[in-house]
């Protein structure tokens, strides 16, 4: 990816629409623009003020035709996202209107702009850093208010905030260790390791406790796959609609109704959730049901969380016992549906009888009804985020890259520890601590390789 040409892309979603921009950046993005845009007062583009939007003509240079009739926004460096000189064309939202423009751009001298690479420029610029630049992504891909705030804490750089003072931290440390590397024989005191250990353990311990903070933010950013699992007839349908609030999945009193899985998104406490409804788990001779049942199974497999769905008018069969031994151990939540079908000393039983492994106390609700579902829903946040709820200004680790990172921290500061009380030489918890230090320096994207640097931002879309 070069940097010093001009890139030009479409920055607003495919299709038709009232308004698309096409957006420029780099050193001749103004000249470019200019070359093309006659405002309407006669004036030239070029000589405009910064940050000033002027309305005119679109014209092709080759025979003056007007092409659109557009608004061009002019911003000039540094005060811009990419600290480059940007313009945007402010056309008609039409396809063909936005190809017009955009091929008349190129051909005056603007490159194709890659995935990400108006963002990778604002980092390199040094206008944000990789965590800043990550949570862009994560501002577009927001599908929840819960999502939107967490990306946009970190943008405002709660995270990079953090990671820097652990950071700073690791780097005290590690400079009275070599002090006492590079100056042994002068006048220098001894390093205090037990002191030493003792500080790598309170950084490792507050580092861990923003570990915790990653299965939150992969849920707001991913969402949580959420597969709703039980026999046939249990009420698995009729839960998924009355989570949705709206009827999505067919509902029959016809056991094997449920051919295939069916996927909606949810939002629960501000967590969005891909709620799988799936066919009842049961031996079949029909084809289809039997590929129905495959389906949930591999459904199962993928999930994050579980919910599984047992009819409490018959209580606990040898048949759900069966099928909640086989469901992955701690990421389940027992729903004991058709509660109002029930008396109390079912729901009892069906506690007693329920494995040790699930999140929680088994949920006892109606889905016809709605009786329990604000219960299941406290169980389901509980699962996700832990009983305190989300705490959204504080900052979370929100993608898997950052998550590996700092687990690579950890580990580093978890070694170092282990070689300062073992007595061992100064030259080994060095390069423990560097590890650790370069680890959470590639967070941020102060210690980055250039091919690292290329994967992350291929994953943006174009035109951010």
């Amino acid at each position: 990816m070069a940097v010093g040409d001009t890139i030009v892309a479409l920055s607003t979603a495919a299709g038709a629409g009232a308004i698309g921009i096409v957006r420029m950046s780099g050193p001749e993005a103004v000249a470019i623009a200019a070359g093309v845009f006659r405002p309407v007062d006669g004036s030239d583009l070029a000589g405009s003020e910064s940050h000033r939007v002027r309305y005119g003509h679109v014209l092709d240079p080759s025979n003056g035709r007007a092409v659109d009739e557009a608004l061009v926004l002019l911003m000039r460096a540094p005060a811009t996202y990419t600290r480059e000189d940007v313009v945007e064309v402010h056309c008609h939202g039409g396809s063909a209107a936005q190809r017009a423009v955009l091929r008349l751009l190129i051909a005056q001298g603007a490159r194709p702009a890659e995935p990400g690479e108006f963002t990778k420029r604002a980092f390199l610029a040094g206008r944000i850093d990789l965590a800043q630049a990550e949570s862009v992504a994560g501002l577009v891909r927001a599908r929840s208010a819960s999502a939107l705030r967490a990306a946009m804490r970190q943008l405002e750089g709660g995270l990079s905030d953090r990671i820097r003072d652990l950071r700073s931290r690791m780097i005290q440390v590690l400079a009275r260790l070599e002090v006492g590397i590079d100056f042994s024989d002068e006048d220098v005191d001894e390093v205090d390791r037990p002191q030493a250990s003792a500080q790598l353990q309170e950084i490792e311990r507050d580092l861990r406790g923003l570990l915790e903070t990653a299965l939150l933010g992969r849920a707001l950013e991913q969402g949580v796959r959420t597969a709703i699992v039980g026999r046939p007839n249990v009420g698995k349908s009729s839960l998924l609609n009355a989570l949705l609030m709206r009827e999505r999945a067919i509902v029959s009193e016809v056991p094997g109704t449920t051919r295939d899985t069916v996927e909606e998104l949810a939002e629960i406490a501000g967590i969005p959730l891909h709620l799988v409804d799936t066919a009842g788990l049961r031996s079949s001779h029909d084809h289809l049901e039997r590929l129905g049942i495959e389906r949930s199974r591999r459904a199962v497999e993928q999930a994050d969380l579980v919910l599984a769905v047992i009819d409490l008018s018959e209580g606990v069969t040898s048949a759900d016992e069966e099928l909640l031994a086989g469901l992955p151990g701690g990421r389940v939540i027992l729903v004991g549906n058709k509660c109002d079908l029930a008396p109390v000393s079912a729901r009892a039983r069906a506690g007693a009888r329920a494995p040790g492994d699930l999140l929680g106390s088994p949920c006892a609700v109606s889905a016809l009804t709605g009786e329990g579902l604000d219960l299941l829903r406290d169980a389901i946040q509980n699962a996700v985020v832990g009983d305190g709820g989300l705490h959204l200004e504080e900052p979370l680790l929100a993608t898997e890259r950052q998550r590996l990172l700092a687990e690579e921290a950890v580990r580093g500061l978890e070694s170092a520890r282990r070689v300062l009380d073992a007595g061992l030489a100064d030259e080994l918890v060095c390069e423990d601590v560097r590890s650790s230090i370069q680890a959470l320096g590639s967070i941020t994207g102060e210690d980055l390789m250039p091919d690292l640097l290329d994967e992350i931002f291929h994953r943006f879309c174009i035109g951010k």
